[in-house]
């Protein structure tokens, strides 16, 4: 049961990062708008509104996590972002980058796999 309650929680942090990813998005869109638009503010808005959720939902996150597991997790961004770069703005990556992505995301497995030796309990 430990173990189900662990994954749950890894999930979440995803999300939570998920979240925090969808701020780079909403930047990028800014960028191609007049700057002092309607449209310009309108994204600028929604920016702050992602990092306000963001931050609320990360504190939630680190009285779940010790600090080091929760912060090796936001490394993942990194992936993330990188998939919103690829599926949304159709961005190309070469062999480096794609090392360096799976560097990381074997990196936070580890972290992950002997974090939840020591997890916090709910």
């Amino acid at each position: 049961m430990k173990r189900k309650i662990w994954v749950k929680n890894i999930i979440l942090l995803q999300a939570v990062i998920v979240i925090y990813t969808f701020n780079s998005v909403v930047a990028k869109l800014a960028s191609g708008k007049e700057m002092f638009s309607l449209p310009f503010f309108t994204f600028y808005a929604l920016e702050i509104m992602i990092l306000g959720i963001y931050a609320l939902l990360w504190q939630q996150m680190i009285k779940r996590f010790d600090l080091s597991v929760a912060y090796a997790n936001r490394a993942m961004a990194l992936l993330w972002s990188t998939l919103w770069a690829v599926l949304l703005f159709h961005e190309t990556f070469g062999i480096r980058q794609i090392i360096g992505i799976l560097l990381v995301v074997a990196g936070t497995m580890v972290v992950n796999s002997e974090g939840k030796e020591t997890a916090k309990n709910d």
